[in-house]
């Protein structure tokens, strides 16, 4: 069985399969993930982000991201400086901080690909409809949480997992770049393991603090 990207246990099973491909799950961390194989090439993945057409100026998308934002923002202090990891072809939550007085950073891989971002302290870090795209999300978000400051914010924004059947119903596994899927008891979990705290403030939102 294929090694947990997350957090690198072995003791996985067979979860899923649909027509293209195959999910597993981790007994230790919940988490459901698809085997590398059936992973995109980064040609392939870029192809579908360059279809993505979010904007500032798309007042549809920033109430989906206040969703977010506005938790976060209120246990923000004046001033507090974010990094927005994943931020996509338009950058839009940094924007919306920016707005309410925050200086930010953003990186992205394919679209503000700027390693010097990522060695830097910050208040908080946000990072939205992102993690289910990480082929190797337990090194990643280690590097995430390493960058936040004492009593910093970690907020996430992805959907989350139910159950099997519901699963096997769920439009969110048709996406291809959608390669791991965390539910609530997987976001506990890490919570344990760095030491942090966790918040579900709203619907596929996930707040964490360093203590």
């Amino acid at each position: 069985m294929p090694t947990c990207p997350l957090c690198a246990s072995g003791d996985t099973h067979f979860y899923h399969r649909d027509r293209r491909r195959e999910y597993h799950q981790c007994h230790c961390c919940s988490l459901v993930f698809v085997p590398p194989v059936f992973r995109l090439g980064p040609e392939e993945e870029r192809a579908v982000y360059d279809l993505h057409e979010n904007s500032p100026d798309d007042e549809g998308y920033r109430r989906f991201l206040a969703r977010l934002a506005e938790p976060l923002g209120e246990k923000l202090a004046p001033g507090a400086r974010g990094l927005d990891f994943g931020a996509g072809p338009g950058p839009t939550l940094s924007v919306m901080f920016e707005e309410a007085g925050h200086p930010m950073a953003i990186y992205d891989p394919f679209y503000a690909p700027d390693d010097t971002v990522l060695v830097g302290e910050y208040d908080f870090i946000t990072a939205t409809e992102v993690v289910e795209h990480l082929f190797a999300p337990g090194r990643e978000l280690a590097r995430l949480t390493g960058l936040l400051r004492a009593a910093g914010w970690l907020g996430v924004m992805t959907k989350r997992v139910t159950d099997r059947e519901a699963f096997t119903r769920w439009h969110y596994i048709l996406d291809p770049t959608h390669v791991a899927f965390f539910s609530e008891a997987t976001f506990c979990w890490l919570a344990d393991e760095w030491g942090m705290t966790v918040e579900f403030p709203a619907a596929d939102v996930v707040l964490f603090q360093k203590n």
